[in-house]
């Protein structure tokens, strides 16, 4: 127990110990999701949406702007299509998802294949829900990385479905006591019904509306933004430089800069970035860089290159451990790695948790924390996350702790409100210590999401429960 500790702290230590022994799988869940949590600095707004909250606002002229949208449902071949740059051809992918704008552009064939998302029959209405998440066997990898996202077609360049879904996020983490919120999106691509580019500012002032309505002030989740940008794209360096220069003029919220996509797409190599962003500190004050790194089953030198281009979190840092050399420099060092077990138990980086390199990370001194990544595709959420880490690792109360501190110290929110934030923090976790050793009872979870059901299901037995 680190110097300074308090005595409540020490108590909770062995309290903790003995409780893991004996509670049973429901008892130990409703104890971490009553836990208060720092915050998730790993979460893709975008690939954050439950099914049902997809449908729900999609379906909505009144929440989605005014938009309305058709997917596929059936897979005659037409004439048309071709293979994208994400190396998906649309013809093939059911429940891709299009603005009347583009339904308007398709052959008479093609449009005979899609249908009103509204107008869907129930088993159409549960198959489009289903495509939004990665739940059978078969689905890996290359599904998500070619199909989930690319079946979201247009839905994905409305500004009015990412202020729904970020509101949903954080009614969502206020049941699970979180306090900070850090989330990617890509704005660059957002266009009106009428296919007009919005700017910018206009995407901006939505998201902030979002921020300042009574709804999203009453969950108490602070909520900064990174703005994302695909790695591989032919025209990805003129995008990093727009991409700084969106956050340069929004710095009151949005906080950093990410590079996303696969990284084993050698287009998008971490030193290709290198001049750019020498070039761009060189014109402006630093902007904080979190960026996918190590999220491979393969051994490379990605993470070293991504802290060489400047970046202060690593994002998965899944095959870190396979790097002697920077993984000793990254021992209690100024460096982060965002861990996603989920997502990379899901996309096969890994067969088990049990061969994870996350409690290496985590008992060697490198700084990590816990993080959802696509929540929606796994249909998960941050305490399931803290779940599987206690039930595979065996984390201490003192690990936890700090799992719950780092998601607040290596954030971009900026120092002042990030020590107001660590106080909360505090503040709350005493208050909880309290709470457990007093014997008060854990508020009821009504509704878990499916992923924990289906992973354990004895998490969500309430019969399980003493």
């Amino acid at each position: 127990m680190p110097a300074g500790a308090s005595n409540t702290s020490l108590v909770m230590s062995d309290w903790f110990r003995d409780f893991k022994q004996q509670a049973t799988p429901a008892q130990l869940y409703d104890f971490l999701h009553a836990m208060p949590k720092g915050g998730d600095i790993h979460h893709h707004l975008s690939g954050s949406g439950m099914g049902d909250w997809w449908w729900d606002i999609a379906t909505n002229l009144n929440k989605n702007g005014g938009y309305t949208y058709y997917t596929k449902t059936d897979l005659s071949l037409c004439r048309g299509y071709g293979t994208n740059e994400f190396g998906t051809n649309p013809q093939l992918l059911l429940f891709h998802t299009v603005s009347t704008l583009s339904y308007e552009k398709l052959s008479t064939c093609e449009q005979d294949n899609y249908t009103a998302l509204s107008e869907l029959n129930q088993k159409q209405k549960q198959a489009f829900l289903n495509s939004i998440k990665l739940d059978k066997p078969h689905e890996g990898r290359d599904e998500f990385f070619q199909a989930h996202w690319q079946r979201m077609g247009d839905m994905l360049q409305n500004p009015y479905i990412y202020g729904h879904l970020l509101l949903k996020n954080m009614q969502a983490y206020q049941r699970e006591n979180v306090l900070y919120l850090e989330t990617q999106l890509q704005i660059s691509q957002m266009r009106y019904p009428d296919g007009t580019p919005y700017t910018s500012d206009e995407v901006v002032q939505i998201l902030s509306d979002t921020l300042k309505s009574d709804a999203a002030k009453k969950t108490n989740v602070t909520v900064r933004f990174q703005l994302a940008l695909v790695r591989f794209l032919p025209d990805a360096e003129q995008q990093l430089e727009k991409t700084w220069a969106t956050v340069n003029a929004h710095r009151e919220l949005f906080v950093g800069i990410n590079l996303v996509g696969r990284e084993d797409n050698d287009k998008g190599y971490p030193l290709r970035f290198l001049p750019t962003l020498r070039k761009l500190r060189a014109k402006s004050e630093a902007i904080p860089l979190s960026i996918h790194a190590g999220e491979s089953d393969e051994p490379n030198t990605h993470i070293k290159d991504t802290l060489l281009l400047g970046a202060d979190r690593i994002g998965h840092g899944f095959n870190l451990i396979e790097d002697p050399d920077t993984l000793l420099m990254m021992r209690n060092g100024p460096y982060l790695v965002e861990i996603n077990l989920i997502s990379n138990l899901l996309l096969e980086y890994t067969n088990s948790l049990d061969t994870h390199p996350f409690p290496e990370y985590l008992r060697t001194g490198v700084p990590v924390t816990l993080s959802t990544d696509d929540r929606g595709m796994w249909s998960s959420n941050l305490t399931d996350e803290y779940y599987l880490a206690v039930k595979h690792f065996n984390l201490s109360w003192e690990e936890l702790v700090a799992l719950n501190s780092n998601a607040i110290k290596h954030s971009f929110i900026g120092e002042e409100k990030r020590q107001a934030l660590l106080l909360k923090l505090e503040q709350q976790t005493e208050d909880f210590i309290n709470e457990r050793l007093n014997n008060t009872p854990l508020p009821n979870i009504e509704n878990h999401f499916p992923f924990i059901c289906s992973y354990d299901p004895q998490v969500c037995n309430k019969t399980s429960k003493r």
